[in-house]
């Protein structure tokens, strides 16, 4: 196996469990014989050792700041069982949190609920992995080519291990190093029965989240296809809705919205900037709430609706902010900061007295304090009263590996506005 060897007192942060090894921390790269070019392969395996020599781990390659992703440590291979290990005790997590039915129970997919993600990359000590599972389907996706390479071994642990899966899609086109010589398909049915594959093609996909029925579109819909995360988050939102006016900015497919029209909301917009987005809204109310006719969608840029609802003197008593990343990465953190505060300061400028906001990040890169200030920034130039009535953040199959706290990515804050 190639070897990577690290600079001296660069093995702290491995000894203290941090699953990444940056480029700048390498020393030297042993290649083992059977190279012919002067680099490992991305998505290879390698041993990392200290410059003593110790063994620290073993984890896959990549070109890139990150150059090596820790799977195991203290080991110079990985152990045979290795995948099924770690699916099962991702699954068994899941069981411990009541996602789904422990095993003495006749059935293993729970009828309210049958939507959960399964692995959370470095949450669940396979950094650079994602699996989504919606009722018997698991969507795969990786984010570095190590994990590409392993994806038909990830996806036969998945049905050997999560009773409920028989079929594994697999979606990273989207996810992976746009520089990186990727080989095979990026996307496309991993474990499916061919006599069935042309069907599931154009099959519509549904599943549950806490008893509300949702299309998953994760051939080509954003993510897996599903934002699991806000799970949580939109049941509260169900709790607030009761006879309020509620809009939903950044809707993608209603997961808000449908909450708030169970919650009792008198009326519910939704906006997305996505046609697609929005046709996927209606065919969800329209699925749960086939007689309602107090909601309403409509394709448009969140800042430009906000203005011209502004201009029009509509207000609303509950609004949630839960737009896409502002900056992927630590270059766009400032213009991302001031996107949160402008946005924020036009919906809290909305906001009826005694109204909600519900306001979120899902940007890694932009930590807790510094998203607080810009909400705090805007409630000031708003010139309004704001009081923190819950401070919001990730659900719990979305963990947060202890030794990696830069996992900790989704933040949130409901705001009552006087």
């Amino acid at each position: 196996m190639t070897t990577i060897i690290l600079k001296p007192k660069k093995e702290e942060s491995l000894k203290r469990f941090h699953p990444w090894v940056f480029s700048g921390a390498i020393q030297r790269v042993v290649l083992d014989a059977r190279h012919t070019s002067d680099a490992p392969d991305e998505g290879e395996l390698v041993c990392v050792r200290s410059s003593a020599n110790e063994v620290l781990g073993t984890g896959h390659w990549q070109v890139g700041s990150i150059a090596v992703r820790i799977l195991a440590f203290g080991v110079e291979d990985l152990p045979k069982d290795f995948w099924r290990e770690r699916i099962r005790a991702a699954y068994r997590m899941r069981e411990a949190i009541g996602l789904v039915n422990y095993p003495h129970s006749e059935e293993r997919i729970q009828p309210h609920n049958d939507t959960f993600r399964l692995v959370h990359g470095e949450g669940d000590f396979l950094p650079g992995l994602i699996v989504d599972v919606y009722a018997e389907t698991a969507v795969i996706q990786a984010h570095s080519v190590g994990m590409h390479v392993c994806r038909n071994e990830i996806a036969d642990a998945v049905v050997a291990e999560v009773p409920q899966v028989q079929n594994v899609y697999y979606k990273s086109d989207d996810t992976l190093p746009f520089k990186a010589a990727i080989e095979g398909d990026k996307t496309g049915w991993l474990i499916s029965s061919r006599d069935r594959l042309e069907q599931r093609e154009s099959e519509e996909y549904w599943s549950t989240e806490n008893g509300l029925s949702f299309r998953i579109d994760w051939l080509k819909g954003q993510k897996t296809g599903f934002f699991i995360d806000q799970r949580e988050n939109r049941a509260l939102v169900e709790r607030y809705a009761r006879d309020k006016d509620v809009l939903n900015m950044f809707c993608y497919t209603g997961g808000f919205s449908l909450y708030a029209l169970r919650g009792g909301a008198r009326k519910v917009d939704s906006v997305d900037v996505s046609q697609k987005a929005i046709d996927l809204v209606n065919i969800n109310v329209a699925k749960n709430f086939p007689e309602a006719s107090n909601h309403s969608a409509v394709a448009a840029d969140a800042f430009e609706y906000l203005s011209s609802q502004k201009e029009q003197g509509k207000t609303y008593d509950l609004i949630i902010l839960d737009p896409p990343a502002f900056a992927k990465h630590r270059d766009a953190v400032k213009n991302a900061l001031r996107g949160y505060q402008r946005i924020n300061t036009k919906a809290i400028e909305m906001i009826r007295p005694g109204g909600i906001l519900f306001t979120f990040s899902c940007s890694q890169a932009v930590d807790k304090e510094s998203f607080r200030l810009a909400v705090f920034s805007a409630a000031a130039q708003a010139g309004r009263k704001v009081r923190i009535l819950h401070q919001l953040h990730q659900p719990q199959d979305h963990p947060i590996n202890i030794y990696h706290p830069e996992g900790e990515y989704l933040k949130g804050l409901v705001l009552y506005v006087e």
